[in-house]
């Protein structure tokens, strides 16, 4: 008889630790999930987005493999805590924050990844409006509501089935859209114009971090709150270095690829750069034959849902996290509505699209940035595994508050949001933001610096070297004391 585990049609997982006997798979199977999740044809409307800091291609091209490669290594080292808690990235994070004070960026996470599902779902839905407008279809009212249906019930639908649904869907979406999006490369090719992307002028040094920040916050930083969550299943004994390298490697490669191609079409064309401003995806349709637009549905469908389903499923397990006590699959059920409601607002509502998405990205960057920075400091400077059952016990050597973590938070959100800009001024009630620009010498919101969003670095740079000062606290935790911080006493490990 077969000793493999079971695979479970719906996961009843929650925030509590993996057991023993469901440990299971090896780092390499972490490909799968971070691949299908991040080769969405959005990639190539990246290469719109990074030019449009008036950079020259080159520049760019540079911008997408640095900053995708180094925002997804990030995540590989966060994915090391799974593999040594066994337990969701948010829950894990409490060693850092204490298990009550780990509430803030729970919730700063839960929000990151709705909007994230939110986003991914609605470009799904425009995608599928413009193929039928392509193809002389009815691309109206009735079929968006009718994508919308079918995008949420899949999303929905996989993020309330849980882990194993996930991973064997991601194995399909992976080999189907990765065959696909290599035909329309090579599809697409013949519109390189490879003298008008010559003839892009270079940029400041100001619009290129601008720029990189931009590609880190679309790419790994979005991830980084959710790296544990798959390589949690994985048995203690896998290598680290494999955790790390499959993460980052899977996260990365499509998007690498996928940017630098959408810099080469966005560069040859200033029609399809404005147009990718108001539909990302459907913008690419205009460039390619009528009998590939079914299969080209089918990729961009597939691509967002596949990075929609690992969203609503870290959205779910991040909400537990936050304190809010209900079963897992009810916590996806839950996030799926604000989903859906979100879907409508930007498919229906919204004058365009990428204004309200890069106003996203930058103000939850930021202290999301900062939360990165604490928790991967705190990855790096711990040697032994995590103590499970006192994640979530307040009273034991994790504490309740740990107030110094939360602190570098809020002094890397404050120092961050003093420093980034909306590119697009809007929406405008977020034009507060930049308020250290000009007392900084940077010249104010108007200045060369106003679009770099220095921001997300600061507080990332902020979270990290802040931390490492946490050296000795690490240690007591790691030998078994209570953490002093939040009022307790110092004690041997609990039972």
């Amino acid at each position: 008889m077969s000793t493999a585990p079971e695979v479970r049609t719906v996961e009843r997982q929650g925030i509590d630790v993996i057991a023993e006997s469901e440990r299971k798979g090896r780092p390499r199977g972490l490909f799968w999930p971070w691949f299908a999740a991040n080769i969405s044809v959005l990639g190539l409307s990246y290469g719109s987005f990074v030019l449009g800091f008036g950079i020259s291609a080159a520049q760019a091209t540079i911008v997408a493999v640095v900053g995708v490669v180094f925002s997804f290594l990030l995540c590989g080292i966060v994915a090391i805590a799974g593999k040594r808690g066994s337990a969701p990235t948010m829950v894990l994070s409490r060693a850092a924050f204490g298990v009550r004070g780990n509430r803030l960026p729970s919730f700063l996470s839960w929000i990151l990844t709705v909007g994230w599902e939110t986003s991914l779902a609605a470009l799904a839905v425009l995608a599928t409006s413009t193929v039928f407008r392509e193809l002389g279809w009815d691309d109206g009212v009735v079929t968006k509501l009718v994508a919308l249906v079918v995008v949420a019930a899949l999303v929905i639908g996989a993020g309330i089935a849980g882990f194993d649904v996930i991973m064997r869907l991601q194995t399909w979406i992976t080999v189907i859209t990765a065959v696909l999006t290599v035909v329309y490369i090579v599809l697409v090719a013949p519109s390189i114009d490879l003298g008008a992307i010559g003839a892009l002028p270079a940029g400041s040094g100001q619009n290129v971090i601008g720029a990189l920040v931009l590609v880190m916050t679309g790419f790994g930083l979005g991830w980084v709150n959710a790296a544990a969550d798959y390589s949690r299943y994985l048995p203690r004994s896998s290598s680290t270095g494999g955790v790390v390298w499959w993460t980052t490697f899977g996260g990365a490669l499509a998007p690498a690829v996928l940017v630098v191609v959408g810099i080469l079409l966005a560069g040859s064309s200033k029609d399809l750069n404005t147009a990718i401003s108001a539909d990302p995806i459907g913008a690419l349709t205009t460039l390619l034959p009528v009998w590939f637009l079914i299969p080209f549905a089918i990729v961009a469908i597939l691509g967002l849902v596949g990075g929609a389903v690992l969203d609503i499923y870290s959205s779910g397990l991040a909400l537990l996290s936050a304190g809010i006590r209900i079963p897992r699959p009810v916590a996806a059920g839950v996030d799926g509505v604000f989903m859906i409601a979100g879907a409508v607002y930007v498919v229906f509502f919204a004058t365009d699209f990428i204004s309200p998405f890069q106003a996203f990205l930058v103000t939850l960057g930021v202290p999301i940035a900062a939360w990165c920075g604490v928790f991967v400091a705190d990855v790096v400077l711990r040697r032994t595994a995590y103590a499970e059952a006192e994640l979530h016990d307040r009273h034991g050597r994790y504490g309740d508050v740990r107030w110094g973590a939360i602190g570098l938070v809020v002094l890397g959100t404050a120092l961050g949001w003093g420093l980034v800009t909306n590119t697009y001024g809007v929406p405008s009630w977020l034009n507060w933001q930049g308020y250290l620009l000009e007392p900084f010498g940077l010249g104010g919101r108007d200045g060369a610096w106003a679009y770099a969003n220095l921001g997300v670095l600061v507080a990332l740079v902020v979270g990290f070297v802040g931390t490492l000062f946490s050296r000795g606290a690490i240690r007591r935790q790691e030998a078994g004391t209570v953490t002093r911080e939040s009022g307790t006493s110092a004690q041997g490990p609990r039972a």
